[in-house]
């Protein structure tokens, strides 16, 4: 076993377990209280922050997962709905955000249902083109860790209002759109560096992005997927993150006629 298949080897096998144990037992500390009694308001707000710092964690983890499988090489294609696909990123980021919207929309099957709950809370979705009506193919484990950064980090750093789109007749077309604080032009190539933050200065009491782990993997897993990704943004005027995914199932046919 090489020294990169024991590293990927000790975070699945000996911190996930620990991490999952820590997130199952705050929960049901939290939504069983007949079973282990009631909870006092500054108990709760502990419970709470524990789950949402383990739930972080485990985030964490199955991002560095991914990079490492990433540049190994391993792919995991198969034909899947984006929007189901989407739905799931979505909950993911907003559980890790914000834990009471999740709440609200944790339990909801419907889409029209739970896109209105998500409008009444400043995140609007548009999903056009044909990946909304077909499967896509690619890895579907990479295309939601894409999803799920760029729309974390969207509701990290919006005012009022995040929009997510997905669209694309030939590759599969996303944009995430915050109205934050923006990038100035000469922090964007920063963007992209492990743990890097930028460093303009604050404004208003609202700190410059830092885009730590997430954003460097977001660009490795879009790489690796063979597609791109690229970055509008103005200093007080938002960002929008687009990337673009190619289906990997139209080169297999171009490569079988050849």
């Amino acid at each position: 076993m090489s020294k990169k298949e024991h590293f990927i080897d000790l975070l699945v096998h000996d911190l996930a377990g620990p991490i999952s144990i820590i997130s199952t037992s705050t929960n049901s500390l939290l939504i069983k209280e007949q079973k282990y009694g009631p909870l006092t308001s500054r108990q709760r707000q502990t419970l709470e922050r524990i789950l949402r710092n383990t739930n972080k964690a485990q985030a964490l983890l199955m991002e560095m997962v991914e990079v490492y499988r990433s540049e190994e090489g391993l792919f995991h294609c198969s034909n899947f709905l984006i929007t189901e696909a989407l739905n799931e990123s979505i909950m993911d980021a907003v559980d890790i955000i914000n834990p009471v919207l999740a709440e609200k929309i944790a339990f909801i099957k419907r889409d029209d249902a739970f896109y209105r709950i998500l409008e009444d809370n400043g995140v609007f979705v548009e999903c056009t083109g044909k990946y909304c009506q077909i499967p896509f193919y690619n890895d579907q484990k990479k295309v939601q860790h894409v999803l799920r950064n760029l729309i974390s980090n969207a509701l990290k750093y919006k005012k009022e209002r995040v929009t997510i789109s997905i669209t694309g007749d030939s590759d599969l077309v996303i944009y995430v759109r915050d109205d934050g604080p923006g990038i100035p032009q000469d922090e964007i190539e920063n963007i992209f560096v492990r743990f890097g933050t930028l460093k303009g200065k604050e404004k208003e009491g609202t700190k410059m992005p830092g885009f730590g782990f997430g954003m460097s993997c977001v660009k490795i897993l879009v790489d690796v997927m063979g597609g791109e990704i690229n970055i509008e943004s103005k200093e007080g005027d938002g960002t929008c993150f687009i990337v673009r995914v190619p289906s990997l199932q139209l080169f297999t046919e171009k490569e079988a006629l050849k």
